[in-house]
């Protein structure tokens, strides 16, 4: 039999069906390579065996009695440190955050995937209140890429990424405001979708507000299918939350032919790695001969940094705002510039941002009027050394410089994914960028299923450490 670090949650809860394998098995050698190989990557900051090995037993029992509590019921998964869970600290990377608790509510997210019967292992490592596309903090330290220990994971979900790399838990949260789904998965070889705006509940809200998303991160594009049946709900105490789905997040045997595709290799003004570059091109003729109809276009908008940025200080400043000149200084020192930078903005500049911000919605929307979806690179660049805000040596000033593609559609609310398509010429992972329309995730989730079917990647077992 296939071994357990291999399987995907669609086939585990198959064994559990079949009585081939049980929650409380799956588990323990879950744990056992988390106890292996997280004080190599970091992935978890917190692992809770007693609690996980607890509900896997309960699992079991419901399992034996043919009676699963739910669509998840016995699947290994994780939550982000962002995200309160009942009984787990939530830290959020920041020594300002108390090591005492109470531990006592459960987020929207935590609450569905408890009650859909899901093992939760632990909490995924993030930057410092997710502020920036790497993980590290002053807290829990720094995360690496499992492909290269000596790389970054990306971030901010980076904890969730390289948990999924290593099938450390099979079902991951991330959350998403500029990239923080989409980098990781790029940058890990794994696949993980940023739902339309509103799909997925969120409370407390975030303090980037309509930027936020929350979604899953698996390896398969099945996985995560699975996933956000169970977390794309209403949820009350969500003050921004969207009308619900009323249709499948993706039908059986969908195929590419007659999509309409727009094909953006640099969206006009981005420098892209042409080991990158050549990967991505690779893929965009798979599409081609699974019968999308690809057209070489770019969606014709400058780049909306300045407008993300405006909106990103903010909520930085939102952040630091509570805290004391003393807790202040014990903030992740970018943390802090950005959140000066927030502080200096005036009603007129956010308020500018937002105009800014529906023009590209507008933009978009027109766009896809003609296309169906739109691909790109995820990344411009493969992983580089971890510790690091920004590639050392490439000049830049912050971390959104060096990922172009994914911030214009955190303004947008729009659905994009990235889902791995091959490796670069030093051997580390790049993902395809599937964007589509506002409320047409079934869309995205479709060419990522049948291009992900049709050319399917490598996936790790141990990580790589060089030496």
């Amino acid at each position: 039999m296939t071994q357990i670090a291999n399987l995907t949650a669609v086939e585990l809860l198959a064994h559990y069906r079949d009585k081939t394998l049980s929650p409380v098995e799956v588990t323990e050698d879950t744990l056992l390579r988390i106890e292996r190989y997280n004080p190599t990557v970091n992935a978890y900051c917190h692992v809770d065996p007693e609690g996980a090995l607890h509900a896997a037993r309960a699992s079991e029992q419901r399992w034996l009695k043919g009676e699963p509590c739910g669509a998840l019921d016995g699947v290994p998964s994780s939550i982000k440190d962002l995200t309160p869970t009942i009984g787990m600290p939530t830290r959020k990377g920041s020594r300002t955050t108390s090591a005492d608790g109470p531990w006592e509510v459960d987020a929207p997210f935590s609450a569905f995937m408890r009650k859909a019967g899901a093992v939760l292992l632990g909490k995924t490592t993030t930057p410092e209140f997710g502020w920036k596309g790497v993980t590290d903090n002053p807290l829990y330290g720094i995360t690496r890429n499992p492909w290269d220990t000596r790389m970054t994971a990306g971030g901010s979900s980076g904890g969730a990424g390289a948990a999924a790399a290593l099938n450390l838990g099979v079902l991951h949260q991330g959350s998403d405001a500029g990239g923080s789904i989409r980098i990781p998965c790029a940058f890990t070889g794994t696949f993980g979708l940023k739902p339309t705006f509103g799909y997925v509940p969120q409370w407390p809200a975030s303090s980037m507000t309509i930027l936020s998303h929350l979604g899953p991160m698996t390896r398969t594009v099945e996985d995560s299918v699975l996933m956000l049946q169970t977390i794309a709900q209403p949820d009350s105490r969500d003050g921004l939350i969207g009308a619900p789905r009323t249709t499948p997040w993706l039908q059986a045997g969908a195929d590419l032919k007659g999509l309409r595709v727009a094909y953006s290799p640099n969206f006009g003004y981005v420098k892209v790695d042409p080991q990158v570059a050549r990967v991505v091109a690779q893929a965009v003729e798979g599409l081609r001969q699974l019968g999308a109809h690809v057209e070489q276009i770019d969606p014709g908008f400058s780049d909306p940094l300045e407008v993300f940025n405006t909106l990103w200080f903010a909520g930085a400043a939102q952040l630091a705002r509570p805290l004391a000149g003393a807790q202040r200084e014990l903030l992740d020192p970018g943390l802090l510039r950005i959140a000066r930078l927030g502080e200096q903005l005036t009603l007129s500049d956010y308020s500018a941002a937002l105009q800014a911000r529906a023009a590209l919605v507008a933009r978009m929307a027109a766009f896809h009027e003609h296309y169906d979806v739109l691909v790109s690179p995820m990344m411009p660049i493969t992983a580089f050394e971890a510790g690091h805000n920004v590639p050392p040596g490439s000049g830049l000033g912050e971390w959104m410089e060096w990922t172009p593609f994914s911030y214009p559609f955190n303004l947008t609310q729009q659905p994009a994914a990235s889902v791995p398509c091959g490796l670069a010429a030093n051997g580390l992972p790049v993902g395809l960028h599937v964007v589509g329309a506002r409320f047409a995730d079934e869309q995205v989730l479709r060419v990522c299923q049948v291009y992900a079917k049709a050319f399917p990647t490598d996936h790790l077992q141990t990580p790589k450490t060089p030496t």
